[in-house]
């Protein structure tokens, strides 16, 4: 999974990095956006995007958010409440719009 988004996007999604994204890769649940790990392209467009800066690249999260890197691979892996099956690599979130679930993880944080 080249990049993933953390904690800092909690109830922010402020989306810029989704403006920059040449492959469309990135998604919105409920509360955070996720990074389509088997669609990303590892560019990097994103990054600098972000105004809380939660992106980085899976081998440089910060050690307090090295539980989301495996908890992005969740988002689209995993059946999410609600649905009927994984999500896993739609070709572009513009195809499915807003999933509006997030993962156990992230909708069990204050």
């Amino acid at each position: 999974m080249p990049y993933v988004i953390a904690a800092p996007c909690i109830d922010v999604m402020d989306k810029s990095c989704v403006e920059e994204c040449p492959v469309d890769c990135i998604y919105e649940g409920e509360r955070k956006l996720y990074i389509n790990p088997k669609e990303c392209i590892d560019c990097g467009a994103c990054e600098p995007a972000c105004p809380v800066e939660a992106i980085s690249q899976d081998r440089r999260t910060a050690p307090e958010h090295t539980d989301f890197v495996e908890d992005n691979r969740r988002f689209f892996v995993e059946v999410l409440p609600g649905r009927d099956a994984p999500l896993g690599a739609p070709g572009g979130a513009n195809k499915t719009g807003r999933i509006g679930v997030d993962t156990s993880m992230v909708a069990g944080r204050p």
